[in-house]
């Protein structure tokens, strides 16, 4: 091959590797120009086709018609939103740094050196393990079992709020169902720091009404009790009080340790006085109630509330474990575990009269509880803890609040939010105000862990899950005859999600909420999300027709009143009433229903007016004598007397006010009561204010 040859075939290459030139017809003549040249094959389709579907041509979808009709400035806006949603590229990944390092990693360098092997290393873990149990299983039993009280039995333990009588009409006509009332004694236990137990529903005492304070009705008193030389103080306490709040109150047991005791019934008391002791201050009530208690001086047992101690070994074991190991699973678990233990069975445990009782119902919730904190770590503070080697950053930001959260009662619930209902909510002072504070700071770290997600590049998938929690709230609000209740361990784990990644503020957060959690649960259980009204609002308004009372006679004898007919519909209630209730000084002294064959009720058979008498009591008198002999129960006694009659055998400062308060039966359903009409004892009728005898919200 020649060189000429040769370059005419790279040349040829060379014009395959190139830009091949377009084909014009050099034979072009004024037929094929010009405006009324025929089309070419490149050129624009006239208007006369424009609308003609061809056989090739797609049909716009529905997505791109709706597509089309989004401004421009709109769809703009959508993309430069997702985009920023997503987050920088590439993501930037939180990570703790140490402040300090070499100080931080001193305890692991230390097992390094002493402890190299993995086998060592679970010797001593399982070596602390033994160590805690052993020394909470002794604290414990200390704190839990006491030697008997010489000449009584084993103490019973208690709770703050422990009380004989119930609320309402709870212990039944006349009372009968909280026996007995006197010539009984109770060897007890009571927990330290009961001043903070309070009354979360108003409780009526006469015409008084009180909530959100401990329940503590008289106290020490001036007037002859009978009891003057058996008693601690001469305090006499009414039989509805907090047990263990009246022993504080009366002097016999420190509120800083608890202690033991024995208290004795001491039956009907004329009057129960208010005083302020050991900071609680108690009710008065000028009035006779047939149930009252006091306590035996010399009778106090060396016995303790240790749940300070059993606090302290539990933390000191956390430490300990937290600076000493890297692995997030041994880390988060035992701490779990811990952190359960010690709520359930020292710090916060339920209101259980015996310890085996209390071992079996933590037992029962521990184990559930266990699954949702798998679902936590696998979801969450895996990512916060693993390759995390700021040991001392880890105790003090991680461990630190999981206590702060696990110590809820000693805690949070100094906010003035006892729950998240809107009854509360209005009825506490402070409520509303606590209540913005909290949804702010809620709100605003909100903000900062979701720039700490789109930094991730994770924001996308959160907000999917938040609008998924926020849905399924919203469709649960929404059910009929349910009532939305948001405990803290389900706020716990709503929010949980929302601090997992590595950073400091995280670290802070999700001990919080683990600590939180484990407190809702070991206290509390497993309450449910959704709630009927009456389960929340027990012992609160209801809002149901309270009955219309009309005094027939009143006299210092005796008081007569009417009723009207029965049965009645509460259209509000969705209820048929058939009976009335009638408490006499907060005990029920009568029921009467529609259609029964009880005398008061004109024509037996339901048709007419109810009407009841009731004659005066007077403290004292066996049997419960009234002023005319006859027994205070004798409900067909007959008042219309002649006043001046009753002067005769007693005078008026005998005789002690009495408090009345009405509600409807629905069988044995109560509706609300009434508040409190005052028959004076003079014998003069104050009525009733208008509404219920609880809070008007």
């Amino acid at each position: 091959m020649g060189p000429q040859q040769q370059r005419d075939e790279e040349a040829a290459i060379d014009n395959l590797d190139g830009t091949l030139e377009q084909y014009h017809d050099e034979t072009d003549d004024d037929a094929t120009i010009g405006p009324d040249a025929p089309l070419r094959g490149s050129g624009r389709p006239s208007t006369d086709f424009d609308g003609l579907h061809l056989g090739g041509l797609e049909t716009p979808s529905w997505r791109d018609r709706i597509a089309d009709r989004i401004p421009p400035r709109l769809k703009s806006a959508w993309g430069a939103t997702v985009e920023w949603v997503k987050g920088p590229e590439p993501p930037y990944i939180f990570t703790i740094t140490p402040i300090f390092p070499k100080t931080q990693h001193a305890p692991i360098a230390l097992l390094d050196r002493y402890a190299p092997r993995k086998l060592q290393r679970f010797g001593l873990l399982i070596l602390l393990y033994a160590c805690w149990i052993l020394a909470f299983s002794l604290i414990l039993r200390a704190s839990s079992f006491s030697e008997s009280i010489p000449g009584y039995d084993s103490p019973v333990r208690l709770s703050c709020a422990s009380r004989y009588w119930n609320e309402g009409n709870g212990c039944g006509l006349n009372g009968d169902q909280c026996r007995p009332f006197s010539n009984a004694t109770l060897a007890f236990r009571c927990p330290a720091d009961c001043h903070k137990q309070l009354i979360l529903n108003p409780h009526a005492v006469g015409d008084q009404e009180v909530v959100y304070k401990p329940l503590v009705v008289g106290g020490p008193t001036d007037h002859p009790t009978g009891f003057e030389d058996k008693l601690v103080n001469n305090a006499i306490y009414r039989g509805d009080s907090f047990i263990c709040a009246s022993a504080v109150h009366a002097g016999f047991i420190p509120d800083s340790q608890g202690g033991c005791g024995v208290l004795i019934l001491t039956g009907e008391q004329p009057s129960f006085t208010a005083s302020t002791h050991h900071g609680i201050t108690s009710t008065p009530f000028p009035s006779y109630f047939p149930h009252s208690f006091g306590f035996l001086p010399g009778t106090r047992a060396q016995c303790h509330d240790l749940r300070w101690p059993a606090l302290a070994l539990s933390v000191l074991f956390t430490t300990t474990l937290s600076l000493s190991t890297t692995d997030p699973a041994v880390f988060y678990w035992s701490t779990f575990v811990l952190l359960f233990a010690t709520t359930a069975l020292a710090t916060d445990p339920p209101n259980l009269p015996t310890y085996p009782s209390l071992l079996s119902l933590a037992l029962g919730r521990f184990l559930p509880a266990c699954f949702c904190a798998w679902a936590i770590y696998h979801t969450t503070a895996s990512r916060t803890l693993t390759n995390l080697t700021a040991q001392v950053e880890k105790t003090l930001l991680w461990l630190g609040p999981a206590w702060v959260g696990a110590l809820n009662n000693e805690t949070f619930d100094r906010i003035p939010i006892q729950r998240l209902t809107g009854h509360d909510i209005r009825a506490q002072p402070g409520a509303i105000p606590a209540l913005i504070i909290v949804v702010l700071c809620i709100f605003l770290i909100a903000l900062a862990q979701a720039r700490s997600f789109r930094l991730e590049g994770r924001m996308p998938r959160y907000l999917a899950l938040y609008s998924l929690f926020v849905t399924a709230l919203l469709l649960l609000l929404a059910l009929p005859g349910l009532e939305l209740r948001i405990h803290h361990y389900i706020l716990a784990l709503l929010l949980l999600p929302g601090t997992g990644f590595q950073n400091r503020a995280s670290l802070v957060y999700q001990g919080l909420l683990v600590g939180m959690f484990v407190n809702g649960v070991a206290r509390w259980g497993f309450d449910s999300l959704l709630q009927t009204p009456g389960e929340l609002l027990q012992g609160a308004q209801q809002g149901t027709l309270l009955p219309e009372v009309q005094v027939v006679v009143a006299g210092i004898g005796g008081i007569t009143f009417g009723f009207g007919g029965l049965p009645r519909w509460d259209s509000r209630g969705k209820v048929l009433f058939d009976g009335v209730s009638v408490l006499v000084n907060d005990v029920e002294r009568f029921r009467g229903y529609g259609g029964s064959e009880f005398a008061g009720w004109d024509g037996g058979d339901g048709g007419g007016n109810l009407t009841w008498s009731w004659t005066r009591h007077r403290v004292g008198h066996p049997s419960g004598q009234d002023i005319d002999g006859d027994s205070d129960l004798d409900t067909g006694h007959d008042p219309d007397v002649d006043a001046e009659e009753k002067k005769t055998t007693t005078t008026t400062t005998d005789l002690l006010p009495e408090y009345f308060r009405f509600a409807y039966l629905a069988g044995s359903q109560v509706g609300d009561f009434s508040k409190a009409g005052v028959w004076t004892a003079e014998g003069e009728w104050v009525d009733m204010k208008p509404g219920p005898s609880l809070l008007e919200l």
